[in-house]
């Protein structure tokens, strides 16, 4: 109960010595938890008359939203576009260690795939809360199979699909129920995408533009249907060209409807993206810019063979291909590891590089009175960092839930 009387007779978290990420600035303040909530600690003096029951001392370091990873194919040996009789088990031990990375809350991601395998497994990965078990799980990433041939990258051909007559039909067919669906990535040059985009976003699901040789009018035109993010911008689209930017356009579009705000993910793993095209994003739309890892299921285990969905992956020291290519099949950095890269790359501020792993992946999914943010009755999962950018600790709910060795002592 919150905010009742139980509420009230909570214990009270005081976090001192430390500099709280609010409002696109660090600031020097104290941080309160109670029931697993961000505290006002105004009231709690002046309206309950009380003080803290605990108070941790953070060693003077940053606290900042938990990072929140929308796009993650697996990691540690976990494909989460394998069709096994457990598949909760592998997202579980993915959400257990990626808490070491500061991620507190993801959306698993599953790669072109045929519908018996979504059938199988989409029932297996529902929305759940974070906790001491692990990062919480806000929603799959559908990433394909309604893509371009031209673009696939790292997705198998031959279970591509295009929307048929019926094209939401198709898209439940193949899917089966959407319950626990939070993003769609698609090709919005496909026939009646239009549609498609009009009927998932009716329901509450995101849609993003991707793996497309769409121009820009067509991306435009997408965004006006409904569409919110990138996949991975720069990577499985058209290139920039001055006469026709493509999708890479649509980050200074004067075309996008009144109060609709595009965002894009990018993979800062110092392999995708070159640091000057991620300059180059940084500096057109700054408040769109979303950190993601699309890490594959190498992620952690090192070079050798590995699986993506129904592909093979070789990792070569801190790139991932298709066995056998020189296509990039994901990547194997971590969250934290592509926040530091991404602040060294851009030279952008401290709270940007942080945001853009935190609140704006909230605001793409809406939750941003929630997660994301560590303003008061936002949920308490927030990530405890060295001046480096190292994560010293992860918090859920205002419990610790990983803890740095060094910590420790």
């Amino acid at each position: 109960m919150r905010g009742g009387q139980d509420g009230v007779r909570a214990p009270v978290l005081q976090f001192t010595n430390c500099r709280i990420l609010r409002g696109r600035a660090l600031l020097r303040e104290d941080l309160w938890v109670r029931e697993g909530r961000i505290l006002d600690p105004e009231k709690l003096f002046f309206e309950e008359r009380r003080v803290a029951d605990e108070r941790r001392d953070c060693g003077g370091c940053i606290l900042a939203p938990g990072f929140i990873d929308v796009q993650i194919n697996g990691g540690f040996g976990v494909d989460f576009s394998q069709a096994t009789e457990d598949v909760g088990s592998g997202v579980a031990l993915v959400a257990q260690r990626i808490l070491s990375h500061g991620v507190t809350s993801f959306c698993p991601t599953l790669v072109t795939s045929p519908p018996e395998v979504y059938h199988k497994v989409l029932p297996q990965i529902p929305v759940k809360s974070g906790g001491s078990h692990g990062a919480g799980v806000l929603g799959v990433h559908l990433e394909g199979p309604f893509i371009s041939r031209e673009k696939r990258g790292a997705h198998p051909e031959a279970h591509l699909r295009s929307f048929e007559t019926n094209a939401f039909h198709d898209v439940l067919a193949t899917y089966g129920p959407l319950d626990n669906v939070r993003i769609v990535t698609l090709a919005p040059e496909l026939g009646r995408s239009h549609e498609v985009i009009q009927a998932l976003t009716a329901r509450g699901i995101c849609v993003s533009l991707g793996h497309s040789v769409a121009d820009l009018q067509a991306a435009e035109e997408a965004v006006q249907s409904g569409a919110t993010f990138i996949t991975h911008l720069f990577n499985a689209m058209l290139p920039f060209h001055h006469r026709d930017p493509g999708i890479v356009g649509l980050l200074t579009s004067d075309r996008l409807p009144p109060g609709r705000h595009i965002f894009y993910g990018m993979i800062a793993d110092g392999t995708h993206t070159n640091p000057a095209a991620l300059r180059i994003a940084h500096r057109a739309h700054p408040q769109g810019l979303v950190l993601v890892t699309d890490a594959v299921p190498a992620l952690g285990l090192g070079n050798g063979r590995h699986t993506l969905g129904q592909q093979e992956v070789e990792v070569d020291g801190l790139t991932a291909y298709v066995a056998g290519t020189k296509t990039l099949s994901g990547s194997i950095a971590p969250m934290d590891v592509c926040v530091r890269h991404f602040l060294q790359a851009t030279g952008c501020s401290v709270e940007l590089a942080l945001e853009a792993a935190s609140l704006h992946p909230a605001q793409l999914l809406g939750l941003e009175k929630r997660k994301g943010t560590l303003d008061f009755g936002a949920d308490a999962d927030f990530v405890m960092l060295d001046d480096s950018l190292h994560v010293r600790a992860t918090y859920i709910s205002g419990e610790l839930v990983w803890q740095a060795e060094a910590a420790r002592q």
